[in-house]
C-alpha cells in the first residue's frame, strides 16, 4: 500500500550490500511497450542473474491487484494469474532462484498520518501525490485482493512474508532480519580459484 515505506525500507536493508552485484528496479505503471507484451515480460527482463541480487520495488503482483480494484482487465484475465504466477516463480526456483516476498502492512489510520506528514513537511511534497487520497477510497477493496494474494500465492518455494509497517524501526528489522536468515542458509560462497598463489607471491618479492 502506498506510504508502507518500500523505498525506505530499501535503502535501509541494503545500505551494506554490495552494489557492484545488486540492482533495484522500480516498476511504474506499465509503457505501451510493456502492455504489449504477457504481463510477465517486463519481470523476465530484470531477473537477477547468477551470483547477483535484484530487489523488486513492486512486482508481477500489480496485475492482480490494481487492474483488480480498478477493472482494467476483465476478471477472466487477471483470475488466471494467480496460477500464472505459481508457474512462473516455481520454475525460477526450480532453476535456482531464491524468491523472498515481502507484503508491509500498514493500518488505514498511519497511512492518513504519513500522507499528513508529508503535506506538513515542504522537503516531502515530492513524495506527496494526490492519487493516493483517491486510493484511499478502495481500501477494502484492496484488503480483499491482498488476502488472495497471500492466500493463492504463498508456496512452499515462495512464500509471502507479512511484515507489521506501522513501525518503521520495526519493518526495516523485520526484513533485514529475513533476508538474513535467507542468505546464511543459501550459504554463500567465493568462487573457485585456479590462482597458483605461490608463483604469483614469489613474483611480488623485491629483487635481492
Amino acid at each position: 500500500m502506498d506510504t508502507s515505506g518500500k523505498g525506505g525500507t530499501v535503502r535501509h536493508v541494503m545500505t551494506a550490500v554490495n552494489p557492484a552485484w545488486t540492482d533495484v528496479v522500480a516498476f511504474k505503471k506499465p509503457t505501451d511497450e510493456e502492455l504489449a507484451h504477457h504481463f510477465l515480460w517486463r519481470i523476465e527482463r530484470r531477473l537477477p542473474g547468477p551470483g547477483h541480487l535484484t530487489v523488486f520495488d513492486r512486482s508481477h503482483y500489480e496485475d492482480v491487484l490494481i487492474v483488480r480494484v480498478h477493472r482494467l482487465v476483465p476478471d477472466g484475465a487477471w483470475g488466471a494469474r494467480y496460477d500464472e504466477i505459481n508457474d512462473f516463480e516455481r520454475r525460477l526456483t526450480d532453476a535456482g532462484t531464491v524468491i523472498v516476498k515481502c507484503f508491509l502492512h500498514i493500518s488505514y489510520d498511519e497511512q492518513r498520518e504519513r500522507l499528513l506528514a508529508r503535506l506538513d513537511d515542504p522537503t516531502k511534497h515530492w513524495k506527496f501525490n494526490e492519487a493516493d487520497i483517491d486510493e484511499r477510497g478502495y481500501w477494502q477493496d484492496y484488503m480483499g485482493a491482498y488476502a488472495d494474494v497471500l492466500g493463492r500465492c504463498s508456496t512452499d518455494l515462495a512464500p509471502w512474508h507479512v511484515v507489521p509497517a506501522d513501525r518503521k524501526w520495526y519493518r526495516n528489522w523485520a526484513v533485514t532480519r529475513l533476508l538474513l536468515e535467507t542468505l546464511e542458509a543459501m550459504d554463500p560462497r567465493y568462487p573457485p580459484s585456479n590462482l597458483d598463489t605461490g608463483a604469483l607471491n614469489a613474483r611480488l618479492v623485491p629483487p635481492g
